[in-house]
């Protein structure tokens, strides 16, 4: 069969990288796609929310298998398009994709299913904001309810800051209509986690833990970005609270979500708070992490493709999963200035080399060709990925992947994966 993966992303690389591993797979077809991922499949210069031009390409092709990537042409209905036409997507329709796209849909999700939560309030008036901010009192969380990027939220820990964040979202407009309604959340304290799963509307199906590095700079310092790397398995995630997860939180979101007549199929993300009175949701999200995903896929033994067509056919309740036991990093070299302004178009010099480390791959994430050179075309640039029998070799193998690659302005955490030594020399 042939498939087709929207979007252009380190995600969508590595799902491309996984899927072109499929003996059910004759070829993959990419929109648009990155340089990356040209070297597994074809790509066709349509965006993620041409709908009608990627429908006409799926039929065109006789794809029999479209996976959408990003959470914008899901919570716009690219999903509902391209079902009304006859072709198989995987993804939640518009509908179940607001558990990402509004912050305040997931949270009354979340409270009318008794799913753990922080506490929380919405304005859609700045002014009652700061009056409850200064009426409340800080630490507090700031999140525009739409989506943003990963860039939406602010963890206000000084009333300047959190006024700031308000005003920034909702009277400058710095995300846009997301902005529109902020919720104020009270700040949860712990260890954040993540949990991906499948899903096929009735039976839930989890994926390894694993934990990202959202602020920009060492010691989670600076502001918050897409993510500047992760690791698989999360230790702070024991084998009893795994089940907890599973138990208070996915089932209960999937469930709820049928019962109100939005059944949700694809993946579920939930991001986590850890925190001294067991797991709470932070937020939920439509779609495979990134760059969670980057160190979900390598360390997942199945096909990937008959996965997602049980999501999409109901049967998913006839799979399970099985993985590698050893450990994934990735650590996300990014542009100079990220997540704020940066410059494009810097050659990128290295890959090749860093491909030759034991168990290193490297997805591009915000790459472009100037004529046959590779430059710099985004904010994150590469995911540069290692695999190891545990997480200190994966750490070790993905750093030294890491200083074979160069372009000006490169910047990278020095310190993916340090919590996980920390749980294991505990």
């Amino acid at each position: 069969m042939k498939v087709l993966v929207v979007g252009s992303g380190g995600r969508e690389h590595a799902l491309t990288w996984k899927i072109a591993q499929s003996p059910l797979v004759k070829q993959v077809l990419c929109a648009p796609g990155n340089p990356g991922m040209a070297a597994l499949g074809r790509c066709v210069d349509i965006g993620v929310n041409e709908f009608e031009k990627l429908t006409a390409l799926a039929r065109d092709e006789g794809v029999g298998l479209v996976v959408v990537g990003p959470e914008d042409p899901l919570s716009r209905g690219l999903v509902d398009h391209l079902t009304a036409n006859g072709i198989k997507a995987f993804g939640p329709v518009a509908a179940a994709a607001r558990l990402e796209a509004s912050k305040s849909f997931a949270k009354s999700v979340m409270n009318r299913c008794g799913i753990p939560t922080a506490k929380s309030a919405e304005f859609t008036d700045p002014a009652a904001a700061i009056d409850y901010v200064r009426s409340t009192g800080v630490p507090l969380v700031i999140k525009a309810d739409g989506l943003a990027a990963g860039k939406g939220v602010t963890v206000a820990r000084d009333l300047d800051t959190a006024i700031e964040a308000i005003r920034m979202a909702m009277e400058d407009r710095a995300f846009g209509d997301a902005g529109n309604r902020v919720l104020l959340e009270e700040c949860l304290e712990g260890e954040e986690a993540s949990i991906l799963a499948f899903s096929d509307g009735k039976t839930v199906v989890p994926m390894a833990s694993s934990q990202d590095h959202k602020p920009v700079f060492d010691n989670d310092e600076g502001p918050n970005t897409g993510g500047m790397g992760a690791y698989s398995p999360a230790p702070v995630v024991t084998g009893a609270l795994f089940e907890e997860i599973v138990r208070t939180i996915l089932n209960p979101c999937v469930r709820g979500m049928a019962e109100a007549g939005t059944p949700y199929t694809g993946v579920l993300y939930a991001g986590l708070m850890i925190t001294p009175d067991g797991p709470r949701v932070i937020e939920f999200n439509c779609r495979f992490g990134d760059p969670e995903v980057q160190v979900v896929l390598p360390r997942m033994k199945n096909d990937l493709v008959p996965v997602l067509l049980a999501c999409c056919d109901g049967t998913l309740d006839r799979l399970s999963l099985e993985w590698e036991d050893g450990a994934c990093v990735t650590v996300v070299m990014a542009s100079g200035g990220y997540p704020g302004a940066y410059p494009k178009g810097k050659p990128i010099t290295g890959i090749p080399d860093a491909e030759h480390e034991t168990g290193a791959v490297v997805f591009h994430a915000g790459t472009g060709l100037d004529g046959v050179a590779l430059v710099t075309n985004g904010g994150r640039v590469l995911n540069v990925t290692a695999t190891g029998p545990d997480v200190p070799a994966a750490i070790d193998r993905a750093y030294a992947a890491v200083r074979r690659i160069h372009f000006e302005g490169a910047h990278y955490r020095t310190d993916i994966g340090q919590k996980a030594l920390r749980h294991l020399r505990a």
